[in-house]
């Protein structure tokens, strides 16, 4: 149930044709498609985790006595909820178990836990070891065949073409031309040889050189007649390419080798010779390509097995040279399934490329694959066909999270199946069985590497809700098997023809990452072959049908292709004469009946980010995209409100966010508060003050009232920066583009009182801090309030156990959880002995060891949560605990009930008639007296009823209402299992930890001088003075400006987008309306103006605005209106640090660097040449020695300082001394000699 504020005016005159897809169905579909969890074993498909068990299993053992085989999988339910996991620092996961049945003289079969698969929450998010972190897509250059050419030199300008075939896994094979005119290959990164070689490998048929030549020739048989001459018939032949040696039967002499070009002389002579016939390739040796002859002259080999001989020579280099060997070596490269494989994607190109109809499931390297690419490449050379684009999205395509993790855990997979083989020599054959067998961690480590240290594992940008659904919709080309950042040119970054409507164009970082990191479009989708397609219209014959076809980017080629405001009539006739549009990359004017597609809709071509900018196609392209990339950098506000002027997009962004709270049935709001709302038998817990990774908060605030009639879909409650169910990233406020005393300089910011003083940029963040007892050498730690050498005013926050109370302020330096370590003990004396009987724990020999608050922060703790191993429980803790157990078995009976009842009565309406009790005979009943195994046996009884009716529509249907009532029974008894052994056995804390707090504290900053604001078009800035209210400009009828900004931000930038936004939104707030101004579809000029002319306002949008200060008018009339602007994460709260003494290192004894280690400012080499330049020597002298890292000279200026005096002796810098070590350290002996000073 969305409310919304105010009454909308949409201006998008083109509205979509189909709706937006699930914006994170990249990510949810091939995880779940992947781990096929609700998929019944026998109707999984050979994809994902059963694919990969099934090319690992069977594993037979060496002398093939013994065999483990798969028989399937199962994913249970998680051991922890998503909070303990997130408190706990684990991981939330399906227990993975595999059946595997072992097959000896008899055959075992056992489940064997292979670790824990993380499970997906939300739209792409895992939680592992207690943070939220996604798997971003790898955009990739496709497996398959990619041709190319490069320039012969500089002078010479004739093209040579090179292939390469790339594998999904295996070697990759590259096929290039010489400047002599020789095809070559190179085998990874093997030395190049003939191509002829790899030919003469790959089939025995193509051993000899008459077929190979027949493969890529047209030949013909010259006949000898006998009405043609001798010297006729060797005219025929002469300067002709024999096909295949020409050899005199009689005495076996070779006149002409194969592939060599037949002279005269020798065309005399096979003229006189006993030969019939002889075979050349047709047509002059002018007008054929003698690529394939030049390469057979430079082949050395004759026959497959020299061929072969030849390839392993290349490969394994010094490796003494045998005939199995080398055909095992090839077989692995190209034949062997586990080692090479094309992929279906690979297959698919290929079969595309050369008009094969290899089968798909036909992974490896076939010769006709070699022979097509030797063609294509003789075929280019003559001008037919086109090189390939590796650019082009028809030839990168997606990784997604499935493929990824696939070929992660296979590796893991291998390594188990190796062990197991090893296991299986070594193990007793009797007491051997499939547990033994396994090793789970050779798995469970590849899983866990891939999640938690993989480069596309990555820690979700969670300021806002934007900033989280762009991550899950993120594609990079980093990562592995991709490219590197630093070796990546201009061409694979630059925005490419066949991003239209698949990628982003605008969304990408700024810096060193540019173009290899981008965003999916807003329609874009994955095809079966992971191609991004894009949808469009079919237009037949000039008229607009209803069907949607998605298309890759090769599809569109030679296709002419129109935007979605294209004119039409009623009928979906195209109505214009000429139709502006595009056919590779062209724009060209054609006529309605040469239109192939229509776009779907006008922004179809941007990403989500780019699609929230109101009047995007006003801006620079440069600012749009710093626009989009700093909406993912707001912060979420205490008070919210969504744009005045937006585009449309908002809601659909919220939703698929995954941080408002949704109704997942329909029904009625039976209970509602700040932490539940109940919806018939559904109960939702509502997230309260949850920090999140970028220490932002997400608190959900119910939207909902008792009584509240909901749907599926409804909205239950607002969350991060989402108001109504709708984005809300910033604040309406009214501006002026004008300057006010220089302090907008370089697109300063001067901001009103105002701000500050309603709070209205005011944000919540969340800090986590924690603290850990372990056992050490010396002995216990200990949590207490009882420190050592601390005072009374500093523990006075402090409970009995050490830990602050919630609700207490605290500021840098107080302690938030007291804690003692032991320190080495050493042998007391009596009167020690004496002190520690008198004064207790305080004269024990223990250091402090206290949690404190990091400098430079304040705040309010808001939690504080202790988690142990429940050992050496207090008896009030142990029955506090027994409590909590006996009311969760109360309240797993009480759901038992309720849910055993409901089976009874499903499977009774099933049936028809009702169930029989086989102790009584009489049909069974239930109240709130039965027993625990008397509600345990309902199910046997139901099951038992089912089985003996003899329609089989009635017992399908009891066996729905059978299942879904234990799987309710189920879940209920899982989190009452969850409760007894965390209470009986305590928190599962890492090795070593005895027990663990962590204290949470909220801190609320408002507006500050140095923060960053910036609106949706790029345009930023620093705030550089809060100005009272009364000293602000302006309006004639007092209304004083919110946000003042530098009106020569605007021409340079050319992001005229933020004048027509603060024009639109002034006349909205006058009107009290708010408006939608989709991307690309936006308001025009003239609509603006109607709407200032409605709302009674100057259709210039510009006012006298009146100085606060002396009252007077200003000389010029100002643009002023209302914009939103955000307020960014880079806050001067977290950058503002200062430091007087603190850490040094311990090698050169300077001050360590960065706020993170309370580390001074460096006095750099800049600073001391201004120094010099005033020749302030004496100050010189202390900032390079004492006050830097001379330990003698500190000690000796604190005595003279002491003492009253103004005596300097400046030592020797630490890091001089660690200088002369390192050239010590050289081999060169410096040695330092003091010198008298000479006047």
């Amino acid at each position: 149930m969305t409310a919304t504020t105010s009454p909308v005016e949409v201006f998008g005159r083109y509205p979509s044709i189909i709706d937006l897809p699930d914006l994170v169905e990249t990510q949810t579909r091939a995880w779940n498609e992947f781990i096929a969890r609700d998929v019944a074993q026998a109707n999984r498909s050979e994809i994902g985790l059963q694919k990969l068990l099934g090319e690992i299993f069977p594993i037979y053992s060496y002398d093939k006595t013994l065999c483990l085989e798969y028989v399937g999988y199962e994913l249970g339910r998680p051991r922890y909820t998503i909070d303990e996991c997130r408190k706990l620092r684990l991981t939330f996961g399906y227990p993975f178990k595999v059946r595997l049945r072992l097959i000896k003289t008899e055959a075992i079969e056992e489940e064997v836990y292979l670790g824990e698969i993380p499970i997906m929450i939300g739209g792409g998010e895992f939680i592992v070891n207690g943070s939220e972190r996604v798997i971003v897509s790898q955009l990739h250059r496709s497996p398959g065949v990619d041709f190319s050419y490069d320039q012969a030199s500089a002078s010479d300008s004739r093209r040579l073409h090179s292939c390469w075939i790339i594998p999904e896994r295996g070697s990759w094979v590259e096929l290039n031309v010489t400047k002599k005119d020789i095809l070559q290959v190179r085998i990874d990164q093997s030395g190049k040889f003939s191509a002829i070689t790899l030919l003469r490998a790959l089939d025995e048929s193509l051993g000899n050189d008459r077929d190979l030549l027949r493969h890529f020739y047209k030949t013909k048989r010259v006949k000898k007649t006998k009405s043609q001459t001798e010297k006729a018939f060797a005219k025929s032949i002469t300067d002709k390419v024999a096909v295949g040696d020409i050899v005199v039967l009689k005495t076996g002499e070779v006149l002409v080798p194969s592939g060599e070009i037949i002279p005269e002389t020798a065309a005399l002579e096979i003229a006189g010779s006993d030969l019939a016939e002889v075979e050349i390739i047709a047509g002059d040796v002018e007008d054929i390509d003698m690529l394939i002859v030049n390469s057979l002259h430079e082949d050395p080999t004759k026959s497959h097995e020299e061929a072969l001989l030849k390839i392993y020579g290349r490969l394994r280099p010094g490796n003494p040279v045998q005939l199995e060997k080398a055909r095992d070596l090839f077989h692995e490269k190209f034949f062997d399934a586990q080692r090479y494989r094309l992929g279906r994607v690979g297959r698919f190109r290929l079969n595309r490329k050369f008009n094969q109809d290899i089968p798909e499931d036909t992974q490896v390297l076939k010769p006709e694959d070699i022979i097509g690419s030797i063609r294509y490449l003789i075929g280019l050379r003559s001008g037919e066909g086109e090189v390939d684009d590796i650019d082009n999205l028809g030839n990168r395509r997606v990784r997604t999270i499935a493929e990824l993790a696939g070929e992660e855990f296979r590796k893991g997979l291998l390594k188990l199946k190796r062990t197991a083989q090893e296991r299986m020599n070594l193990e007793n054959a009797e007491t051997v069985s499939p547990r033994t067998l396994i090793n789970s961690k050779t798995f469970s480590s590849a899983v866990d590497y891939f999640f938690g240290r993989s480069e596309l594992s990555q820690v979700v940008d969670q300021a806002n809700p934007l900033s989280q659904l762009t991550h899950e919709r993120r594609l990079s080309a980093l990562g592995p098997g991709g490219l590197n950042r630093k070796r990546a040119g201009f061409d694979v970054r630059d925005v490419h023809l066949s991003h239209y409507g698949r990628l982003c164009p605008i969304e990408t970082p700024e810096g060193s990452n540019i173009g290899l990191i981008s965003s999916l479009a807003l329609y874009a989708r994955l095809d079966d072959y992971g191609f991004l397609t894009a949808p469009f219209r079919k237009v037949n014959k000039g008229k607009l049908a209803k069907k949607v076809v998605y298309l890759r980017a090769d599809q569109e080629s030679g296709l002419v292709m129109a935007p979605a405001d294209v004119a039409l009539d009623d009928k979906g006739q195209l109505t214009s004469e000429r139709v502006l549009a595009r056919r590779d990359g062209d724009n060209v004017e054609v006529s309605p009946e040469e239109v192939d597609y229509v776009d779907v809709s006008p922004s179809q071509i941007i990403g989500v980010s780019a699609a929230l900018i109101p009047f995007l196609e006003h801006d620079d392209a440069n600012r749009a995209l710093m626009g989009s990339n700093m909406q993912r950098q707001a912060v979420p506000l205490l008070i919210v409100e969504p744009p005045t002027v937006g585009t449309g997009m908002e809601t659909i962004v919220a939703r698929n966010s995954n941080m408002p709270l949704y109704a997942t049935a329909d029904g009625e709001v039976d209970y509602a508060d700040s932490a539940t709302i109940i919806v018939g038998e559904e109960t939702y817990d509502l997230t309260k003050f949850r920090g999140l990774n970028d220490r932002t908060t997400q608190n959900h605030r119910p939207m909902v009232e008792e009584g509240t009639k909901v749907k599926a879909g409804d909205l239950l409650a607002d969350g991060a920066a989402t108001r109504d169910g709708e984005l809300a990233l910033g604040k309406n406020l009214l501006v002026a583009f004008m300057t006010w005393d220089g302090f907008n300089f370089e697109d300063a910011i001067l901001v009103s009182e105002r701000l500050v003083r309603d709070d209205v940029f005011t944000s919540l963040h969340i800090e986590e801090y924690e603290v850990e007892i372990r056992e050490t050498k010396l002995g216990k730690e200990e949590f207490t309030c009882d420190i050592p050498n601390v005072g009374e005013k500093a523990l006075v926050d402090l409970d009995e156990t050490g830990i602050v109370r919630i609700g207490t302020f605290v500021e840098a330096g107080d302690i938030l959880v007291g804690k003692v370590a032991p320190k080495s003990k050493s042998e007391l004396t009596p009167e020690e002995k004496l002190l520690h009987a008198i004064f207790g724990k305080a004269g024990v020999d223990v250091k402090n060891a206290s949690l404190n608050m990091p400098p430079g922060t304040r705040g309010v703790v808001i939690d504080a949560q202790k988690f142990s191993r429940r050992v050496n429980l207090t008896d009030a803790e142990r029955a506090k605990a027994l409590g909590v157990i006996r009311e969760a078995e109360k309240e797993f009976l009480r759901a038992l009930r309720i849910h055993s009842a409901g089976m009874l009565e499903g499977v009774t309406a099933a049936l028809g008639e009702a169930v029989i009790d086989d102790l009584t005979g009489k049909p069974v009943e239930l109240d709130d007296t039965s027993t625990y195994d008397e509600l345990r046996r309902i199910r046997l009884l139901s099951v038992a009823s089912m089985e003996a009716a003899a329609d089989a529509k009635k017992m399908a249907k009891a066996q729905e209402v059978i299942n879904e009532c234990q799987e309710k029974i189920d879940e209920k008894e899982s989190e009452k299992n969850k409760v007894v052994n965390r209470l009986s056995r305590g928190d599962e804390l890492p090795t070593g930890v005895l027990e663990m707090v962590k204290v949470y504290i909220a801190t609320k900053r408002n507006l500050r001088v140095g923060d960053k604001m910036a609106g949706r078009h790029g345009n930023k800035g620093v705030i550089s003075k809060i100005v009272p209210i009364e000293d602000m400009p302006y309006l004639e009828d007092g209304t004083p400006m919110d946000i003042v900004l530098n009106p020569l931000g605007v021409p340079s930038r050319m992001n005229v987008g933020q004048i027509l936004e603060t024009h639109l939104g002034l006349a909205a707030r006058t009107l009290g309306i708010r408006c939608y101004t989709p991307a690309f579809d936006g308001a025009k000029e003239e609509e603006i103006e109607g709407m200032l002319e409605r709302a009674g306002l100057p259709t210039t949008g510009k006012f006298t605005l009146f100085d606060g200060r002396s009252g007077s008018p200003f000389e010029q009339s100002v643009t002023v209106g209302v914009m939103y602007m955000l307020k960014l994460h880079h806050l001067v709260d977290e950058k503002v640090h200062a430091r007087a003494t603190g850490p040094y290192s311990l090698i050169t004894q300077q001050p360590l660097g960065g706020k993170a280690r309370f580390g001074g400012q460096r006095f750099g080499e800049m600073e001391v040449w201004a120094l010099e330049a005033y020749g302030a020597a004496a100050i010189l002298q202390e900032q390079l020695t004492v006050k830097s890292d001379d330990v003698d000279g500190r000690t000796k200026i604190y005595e003279s300082m002491v003492k009253g005096l103004n005596i300097l002796e400046p030592g020797t810098p630490v890091s001089f001394e660690v200088l002369t070590n390192e050239i010590k350290g050289l081999g060169l002996n410096m040695q330092l000699h003091k010198k008298a000073a000479t006047l």
